[in-house]
């Protein structure tokens, strides 16, 4: 059956349907040999053969799902041009390509999810900003209460004072603080953060939707079990069905 070639390879795990569109963009998809440059180009994968980045396109049996706890310093994707550190490092004995879905900063750390299922992750990219997302924030210098009502109100989110075996807890100098954002909103916290003198020194997600870090040390991943993907595909089902968001207020 003939399908969109960007859904045939975000299918395969090679990319999400945004960077396959990319792939092909750039003329980097062929089809029987045959560069393919056009979007909205179809193919048989039943029948034809679909190379994407110098890539087979093939469908394995069982889709792979893993939670990695980014350590800072490392790139979130699968190569960087400029040496740097990245996933691969850390993805010793993962049997076939998976690929991160979102991305975490080169100095954040924390709950970073990767899978070999193209469809999945174009619903997550797609809900994204409706996806909660739990972060550990750790600023420099200690955010007085009207600073932190400040920061609530403009970007709509409640900063609670840390109290884990984890973090230095409230009354250290240099204070972490949970916050409950959606990615957008990530960034919009580091600039209000910043306007009042408080940068932020680390940035830790713990949790996306229904998956958590829990206690997965720092540079290992985990398979997500059967139950948590099952509960993430509802996550996003009733997450799609939710009245979009109201715009958030920028600082002035």
């Amino acid at each position: 059956m003939l399908e969109r070639l960007q859904k045939i390879i975000a299918r395969a795990g090679i990319a999400s349907r945004r960077h396959a569109e990319q792939l092909i963009a750039s003329g980097q998809v062929r089809v029987n040999g045959k560069v393919v440059t056009e979007l909205g180009s179809k193919a048989d994968p039943e029948r034809d053969r679909i190379e994407a980045a110098g890539k087979l396109v093939y469908f394995p049996e069982s889709k792979t799902h893993l939670v990695l706890h980014k350590p800072p310093q490392v790139v979130s994707t699968m190569a960087d041009p400029e040496g740097r550190r990245t996933l691969r490092h850390l993805l010793y004995g993962v049997p076939g390509r998976v690929f991160p879905v979102g991305r975490l900063d080169y100095a954040a750390s924390g709950l970073l999810l990767l899978t070999s299922d193209g469809d999945l992750a174009n619903r997550i990219l797609k809900a994204a900003a409706r996806l909660p997302q739990i972060y550990w924030v750790k600023v420099k210098g200690r955010l007085q209460p009207e600073e932190c009502r400040r920061v609530e109100q403009q970007v709509r989110a409640r900063l609670r004072p840390l109290r884990s075996p984890h973090a230095a807890g409230p009354q250290a100098a240099n204070p972490w603080y949970e916050v409950t954002l959606s990615e957008a909103r990530r960034d919009l916290l580091r600039r209000n953060l910043v306007l009042l003198g408080h940068p932020v020194e680390k940035l830790r997600r713990v949790r996306l939707a229904n998956l958590e870090l829990a206690d997965l040390p720092e540079g290992r991943y985990r398979y997500l079990e059967a139950g948590e993907v099952a509960a993430l595909e509802r996550f996003l089902a009733r997450t799609v069905k939710a009245p979009p968001p109201s715009k958030v207020r920028r600082a002035g």
